[in-house]
């Protein structure tokens, strides 16, 4: 089973929009894909819980010590705030890729600065078995934040991998059970082409 983890040490990052139409994404390609929610909000739970029984089916489980974890073809794992240390250490033992989703303002690059350094110290990801990319999350890409976002992250030599607008379509979706993936293309035209890239990097080989 391969795996991607969202992570990003601060709160209010995009991590569960990110993780949820990463899992439907995969799904609706023909994947059984597994959401591991390890926020205490358990936003991502709840949005499997209400999600239509007629779209493909994302399985929401959380961590048991005694539980054999359920079979998949992927594990999408929306991490909580504050992820460092071992319990960082233990996820990217489980991971393939990492998605960084990071809004381009002041307050989240200087938050997210230090966390990106500690994840590229981490052997795993020196030794490129897990590789890592970022999400840009409510900026456009032809505007000056996403200049300056893209400059942030060259110090790190981390790769852009998309930009997601600043839209209501997603907290409207999140709050039916939906995603971007769900919707009708006429509608969201726009925002699944922005996926794309995203989901091209998180499922190459």
């Amino acid at each position: 089973m391969r795996a991607v983890l969202v992570a990003n040490p601060k709160g209010g990052s995009g991590k569960t929009t990110v993780s949820i139409n990463i899992a439907a994404a995969l799904a609706h390609a023909g994947r059984r894909t597994l959401l591991l929610d390890l926020d205490r909000q358990r936003s991502a739970s709840t949005w499997t819980s209400i999600r239509p029984g007629h779209l493909p089916p994302v399985y929401a489980f959380r961590p048991h010590p005694d539980a054999q974890p359920p079979k998949g073809d992927w594990l999408v794992i929306d991490s909580p705030a504050g992820i460092h240390g071992k319990t960082l250490s233990h996820a990217l033992k489980l991971a393939d890729r990492i998605v960084v989703p990071l809004q381009p303002s002041l307050f989240d690059m200087s938050a997210t600065s230090e966390f990106l350094g500690e994840l590229l110290r981490e052997k795993v990801v020196r030794g490129r078995r897990v590789r890592v990319g970022v999400v840009g999350v409510r900026v456009d890409p032809r505007t000056k934040a996403a200049s300056t976002l893209a400059a942030f992250l060259g110090q790190f030599d981390l790769p852009v991998l998309g930009y997601l607008r600043d839209s209501q379509t997603y907290p409207n979706a999140a709050f039916n059970g939906l995603s971007i993936f769900d919707m009708a293309p006429s509608i969201v035209e726009r925002d699944q082409a922005s996926w794309q890239p995203i989901v091209d990097w998180v499922t190459a080989e």
